[in-house]
């Protein structure tokens, strides 16, 4: 459906929740008994009683569940096949429109904003900005950051072309001085982070996951580049080594940390505003379903073998005290399965930790803490209407039909709540 807010005469007014029963995204109960008055696209007001106003849309949520709007911090929207090889062949036309399309189902999974952590561009947030895209907000990397024959280097064997772009997704920059410009570049371009891949990944062609990539001193280059616009440097690293690296130059967000020890995960706790991010969902039907959408024996071969450490490595963060954001990694038709990441981390997180991860603590990670991630007064109005009790049942969150409405902004963008 459209987006539609309470309007009159072209005026936004006052909107109504009432009889709601609230997760806040940071305790670990649920609150009932909640009104919530939202106007101008923000969390107005909270009260224990029904509220009602004749200038107001009233809505009655039956005690059903309301908590803040699902983040995902690890989302590629231009990733339109599991085999990311083939991107640079499709035409930039069919890549927004599948970017487009990837974005707009994000939203009515419930996720009202995301980090875009390869190739997420301007031209995506604009047009979710003026309203071409009903998608969630975004906040994007711009081309993440590869050495010659890392994890961004997506040529086959038969490509000698060094040329810095590769795709839609990454740029070869190496040395400090190339790291240094393309960082620069991407900031130019509005993005709101930059992304490095720090060890070698499942999906491209030439790499063994346990590489190392980028030296120190490149990664400092881009940590100082994103520090000048206050801002932070995301990092792909599965190994113990590639975390440490990250600890030690900067890097504010770890994705996957896959292949991790007890040390590591202690280190990770042990640092200054450092978040992991798992993706534990991409690994499982990248094993599950990637042969049959294209991706290499080579590729499925690495899968398994970074999958068998994913679990213990989140068990070990958890343990630890970290900041553990949440992340889905999902390429092309995967996306289909984004809420099945909550279903794996239940295996080692309880239900409150990973609502909070997938929405306070991810809000803390996108420096967006004070507006985001949370149902309290002056918040942005990112809200969800979940049939039943996900701190019960975090399994809830992974039913499609369980989701009654989804809001952003204000704007109800669905709305499957009984008449």
């Amino acid at each position: 459906m459209a987006a539609c807010r309470a309007e009159r005469n072209g005026r936004i007014v006052t909107l109504i929740l009432n009889n709601c029963t609230v997760f806040d995204g940071v305790g670990d109960t649920l609150l009932p008994g909640r009104s919530l008055v939202i106007r101008a696209g923000r969390i107005a007001e909270i009260h224990e009683q029904p509220q009602s106003s004749g200038a107001a849309r009233v809505i009655d949520v039956g005690g059903r569940t309301v908590m803040p709007g699902l983040i995902d911090a690890h989302f590629h929207a231009y990733a339109a096949e599991v085999n990311l090889g083939v991107l640079d062949r499709m035409r930039p036309g069919l890549r927004a429109l599948y970017a487009r399309r990837a974005l707009e189902e994000a939203l009515q999974r419930g996720f009202t904003s995301v980090r875009d952590a390869a190739g997420g561009d301007i031209t995506l947030a604009m047009g979710i900005e003026r309203g071409l895209i009903r998608g969630p907000r975004f906040f994007y990397s711009g081309f993440a950051l590869s050495q010659t024959g890392g994890h961004g280097d997506m040529r086959g064997s038969g490509i000698e072309c060094g040329c810095a772009y590769c795709g839609s997704l990454t740029m070869l920059a190496d040395g400090v001085d190339e790291v240094r410009k393309a960082a620069r570049e991407q900031l130019r371009l509005g993005a709101t982070q930059v992304k490095l891949f720090l060890s070698g990944g499942v999906a491209s062609p030439s790499d063994p996951y346990w590489m190392a990539q980028y030296c120190d001193e490149e990664i400092a280059a881009a940590v100082h580049e994103a520090a000048t616009r206050r801002t932070y440097v995301m990092a792909h690293a599965h190994t113990a080594d590639a975390v440490m690296r990250c600890i030690r130059s900067g890097v504010r967000s770890i994705e996957h940390a896959t292949m991790l020890d007890k040390e590591t995960a202690q280190a990770v706790a042990d640092a200054d505003d450092v978040y992991a991010v798992p993706t534990l969902v991409t690994l499982r039907k990248l094993i599950d379903e990637g042969a049959a959408l294209g991706l290499s024996p080579v590729s499925l071969a690495k899968t398994v073998e970074v999958e068998k450490h994913a679990l213990h490595s989140l068990d070990l963060l958890q343990a630890s005290g970290a900041r553990i954001g949440f992340g889905s990694d999902l390429l092309g038709p995967l996306m289909a399965h984004q809420l099945e990441e909550f279903l794996l981390r239940r295996e080692v997180m309880c239900a409150a930790d990973i609502l909070r991860s997938a929405t306070s603590i991810n809000a803390a990670l996108l420096n967006k803490a004070d507006e985001l991630g949370a149902i309290r007064p002056g918040y942005l109005a990112d809200i969800l209407v979940v049939d039943g009790d996900p701190l019960a049942d975090i399994g809830i969150l992974a039913r499609p039909e369980a989701l009654l409405m989804v809001m952003k902004d204000g704007a109800v963008h669905k709305n499957a709540l009984p008449a």
